[in-house]
């Protein structure tokens, strides 16, 4: 038996109990958490702002050690240390030959069916975006185990699964942030924190930090923004007015939205200059709907595009990204602000809510 953070039912408090796992089958893996992130998409998760069948155990950012293996398995072996990858392709689909794995259509097919039980009753538990890292251990697909390269904090490591992925790829993938571009983000947390590490490392030459937050100014500036600005009341007018300041009258080349809220997206791509880009990582309700005027689509030239974990191949990028962290390029520990346990998840989601801290990390 292992603890982990139930979710009963959606919008139901997590609890904290003993759960059963099976021992790995063929093409299974068996992973002792070391650590794990507390991500928005996990919040989503639970207030069904995302699908996800329930009882289940949510987490989909982890990194820990390989304990046991099915057979067939030849990527890693017990003691191995990983990664977890939440969004595995199958390398089969439509997508996977157009070579855009992150939008895998069986990506998601891990969370479908059950992987555990509760010890108490043995009702069947899903597994939250098929990996559930909110739990002392877990068992995943072979493909949903990335082998964490040499020289990189396991704990720390955790964070590149979701966070890191997502936010190093929004720039050099999606958006394609090149040398003296400028750059704004939009939501400092855990990915913001990550897309602002990643747009220095790209060579940008003004990066403008946008949060509701004024106390989150000295992570902004920690991790690369040049300039913080705080989003006010009226921030659809006044943020893009001062980024326009900051940017000889034109606005931003490239913006990264890491909120998904209508009122921010549109911000963000009222912000860029004509013919700018704006990439949206944060992931909204389809209640939040957007609007734009045919004249203005016509005239801007703009570019709006969206962002599934990052447009990366975390098999591809990981050890790229993992060079970068070695070098002392990018700071996996600067995007942790709290290191919590299994029972403050909760809390965690409500500083998510208040727009406080960036990432939070479950450490066992």
């Amino acid at each position: 038996m292992v603890r982990a953070a139930v979710l009963p039912a959606v919008n139901a408090p997590l609890r904290i109990a003993d759960i059963v796992l099976p021992e790995p089958g063929p093409g299974q893996v068996r992973i002792r958490l070391v650590a794990a992130g507390v991500c928005h998409s996990d919040l989503s998760l639970s207030n069904g702002t995302l699908r996800q069948p329930v009882p289940a155990v949510l987490g989909h950012e982890g990194a820990g050690t390989v304990v046991a293996v099915g057979a067939g398995v030849t990527a890693v072996a017990p003691g191995d240390p990983v990664v977890l990858n939440w969004a595995p392709a199958c390398r089969a689909c439509h997508y996977c030959g157009l070579g855009e794995p992150w939008l895998c259509t069986d990506a998601a097919a891990g969370a479908a069916a059950p992987y555990a039980t509760l010890a108490a009753d043995g009702t069947p538990l899903h597994p939250g975006l098929g990996t559930a890292v909110f739990a002392e251990e877990t068992v995943v697909p072979e493909r949903a185990v990335l082998p964490l390269p040499p020289g990189i904090p396991l704990t720390d490591a955790a964070v590149l699964g979701c966070a890191v992925l997502t936010g190093y790829g929004a720039v050099h993938h999606s958006a394609r942030v090149a040398a003296q571009e400028s750059v704004a983000v939009f939501g400092i947390g855990g990915v913001g924190l990550a897309v602002l590490q990643s747009a220095r490392l790209a060579g940008a030459s003004t990066v403008v930090a946008v949060d509701a937050s004024a106390a989150k100014e000295e992570l902004a500036r920690a991790a690369g923004a040049t300039e913080f600005l705080v989003a006010g009341e009226d921030f659809a007018t006044e943020v893009p007015r001062r980024i326009r300041g900051l940017t000889g009258g034109h606005g931003i080349d490239v913006a990264v939205e890491c909120v998904g809220r209508a009122d921010t997206i549109r911000t963000a791509w009222s912000a860029t200059r004509r013919g700018g880009r704006t990439t949206v990582v944060g992931i909204g309700g389809k209640e939040q709907q957007v609007s734009f005027s045919a004249l203005e689509l016509f005239y801007f030239g703009r570019t709006l595009s969206g962002c599934v974990y990052g447009d990366c191949d975390p098999a591809v990028d990981l050890p790229v990204i993992a060079e970068h962290v070695r070098a002392g390029r990018l700071d996996l520990s600067a995007l942790v602000t709290d290191r919590i346990g299994l029972a403050d998840i909760p809390a965690a989601f409500d500083a998510m809510l208040a727009g406080r801290g960036g990432r939070a990390l479950v450490v066992f």
